[in-house]
């Protein structure tokens, strides 16, 4: 019997990142109620554009393949899966894996901007060589993003159409005029000064999103002066070069959580105006806020006068999102769902859906020691307030000294792992922590901790991850079945951490198998399946959430 046919959850209480109380206005009224976060996962380095009735929103996946998710919505709360705008990075060879690595590099933050019929994307990887990217489509959902041209590196910049088509970039206090076809700077190629930074800026002004308004230049910013609270800031000005004034919009750490800021400014077609910030939530990411925004002498008030709104309502109908950001997947279909990821440029000869239809078959193809090397580690998010999810796998392909399994994957991960040794099987968990040179981020070490171990007798196995990433928990319980009736625990209370240092990026369910002595092996992924559910003060209890139903 097919392993899925014995399997039946209830995704009933799941409905995606967006835990929205109501789809429908309990007033009655055309709008959409919300609560915050409107997506409870890691999409940090927002922006977004509009055209029409349609939203779409580009967020941050670094060294993730493929990269620069791109989401649309038409009430700002549900978002949907659009696509990305790149499948690979090919620089260099660490983006493969190959003579080091990319781990909290690749895409930075992007500016997505549509202008006259068309869909622009800017963004810069981290990383040498130091260069930006720009893309073109006619449309997200439908066309191919194309690469118009590479030019020079712009950190965190934004990219902007004026009125009169001319082009330009904002990053941090500078703005750059580029040529019509994007490839050169107009002018000065150091670019514009167009404010001078405070005494107390500690050069942290970054995540620069640009809007212009009733003939005024906004700039949004986030700041972090020395000794004080990051904040999210605006400058204004009459001209483009400026000269800007500033004034500090938003100070708020919503629910205990890290100080909100690094957002973007948008209008709906009727004139209302909102703004979308991220908040750091540890484990789990970084998360966007939606705050609606009224204007007063010509500065935008964010959200309930400068804080964050836990609830709200906004003039826009009820959008109903085709898919969610994380999903469950039975790898039936002929292409690999939209919210999967790999880690690094994926080998795509060691994966296939057709060599055994309903599986995803995993291929070693290159011998490594640890996790971070290895090859096509297949990532969805983590979403909050708390979640669960179980993979199913099947075994008979491994051979020895394959290691397959799950992962709550980041610098720091908690590993529930089959370990092929001889002709016998372990069910291993462990912690790796993981070293990367500071500058060139490459492995220099691997910190791996044997926690328990099992044999296995048995060719099936379900891999289980809950989490709970409630305020100061970031905790993961690890378990293992052959059954789906009785669960063993592995691991309890695993503590999951947001380091910038290294990954830049909340934790992942992650589902791999590599090799450590030879290639050839494989396993079967039958089915990846999560669920979320939450009460009514958006916490659960972890006893009382069970998989199997």
């Amino acid at each position: 019997m097919k392993i899925k046919k014995s399997y039946i959850v209830s995704l009933l209480g799941f409905i995606g990142l967006n835990f929205i109380s109501a789809q429908v206005n309990p007033s009655g009224k055309q709008g959409t109620a919300f609560t915050n976060p409107i997506i409870w996962a890691d999409a940090p380095d927002l922006s977004i554009t509009r055209n029409g009735n349609d939203f779409y929103l580009i967020s941050t996946t670094m060294h993730l393949m493929p990269g620069a998710p791109v989401m649309h919505s038409r009430d700002l709360v549900h978002w949907e899966m659009s696509g990305y705008v790149f499948d690979t990075l090919n620089d260099n060879s660490k983006y493969d894996l190959l003579n080091g690595t990319v781990y909290g590099r690749g895409q930075w933050a992007s500016s997505i901007r549509y202008h006259k019929g068309k869909y622009y994307v800017l963004f810069s990887p981290n990383d040498e060589p130091f260069k930006s990217y720009f893309y073109v489509t006619d449309h997200p959902e439908k066309g191919k993003w194309k690469l118009i041209t590479r030019t020079r590196h712009f950190h965190d910049a934004s990219l902007f159409f004026d009125d009169d088509d001319r082009i330009y970039v904002f990053t941090s206090n500078k703005v750059f005029e580029l040529s019509p076809d994007f490839k050169e700077v107009i002018g000065n190629p150091d670019g514009t000064e167009v404010f001078q930074k405070g005494a107390s800026e500690t050069g942290l002004l970054e995540g620069n999103q640009i809007i212009k308004r009733n003939g005024k230049y906004y700039m949004m910013m986030i700041s972090w002066p020395r000794n004080e609270k990051r904040r999210q800031v605006v400058y204004r000005a009459d001209k483009v070069t400026g000269p800007y004034e500033k004034k500090v919009i938003l100070e708020d750490n919503f629910l205990g959580f890290s100080y909100a800021g690094q957002g973007a400014l948008i209008d709906d077609k009727n004139g209302n105006w909102y703004s979308l910030i991220f908040q750091d939530r540890n484990g789990v990411g970084r998360v966007p806020l939606l705050l609606p925004v009224q204007w007063e002498n010509d500065w935008p008030v964010l959200g309930d006068n400068g804080k964050v709104p836990l609830k709200g309502e906004i003039p826009l109908p009820p959008f109903k999102a085709k898919n969610h950001l994380v999903e469950s997947d039975e790898f039936s279909d002929k292409k690999m769902k939209i919210q999967w990821q790999w880690n690094h440029n994926p080998v795509n000869e060691a994966w296939s859906l057709s060599e055994r239809k309903g599986f995803m078959r995993l291929k070693t193809s290159r011998v490594v020691d640890n996790l971070y090397a290895a090859p096509n580690t297949l990532t969805q998010r983590m979403e909050g307030p708390t979640s669960s999810a179980v993979v199913a796998m099947d075994l008979k392909g491994m051979k020895d000294g394959d290691v397959a399994g799950f992962s709550a994957f980041n610098g720091d991960s908690g590993i529930l792992s089959i370990a092929m040794e001889g002709k016998e099987k372990f069910i291993v968990f462990s912690t790796n922590e993981v070293s990367l040179d500071s500058k060139i981020k490459a492995i220099t070490g691997v910190k791996k901790e044997e926690k328990k171990k099992i044999p296995l007798n048995s060719d099936t196995v379900f891999l289980r991850i809950d989490t709970d990433f409630n305020l100061g928990k970031d905790l993961a319980d690890f378990y293992y079945s052959t059954d789906q009736k009785n669960w063993t625990e592995m691991a309890k209370d695993y503590k999951m951490i947001f380091d910038y240092r290294r990954f830049f990026m909340g934790s992942k369910f992650a589902v791999f198998n590599y090799a450590t002595k030879n290639t050839g092996g494989f396993v079967d992924v039958d089915f990846f399946r999560v669920n979320k559910a939450e009460n009514e003060n958006n916490k659960i209890s972890r006893e009382k959430f069970a998989v199997n139903r």
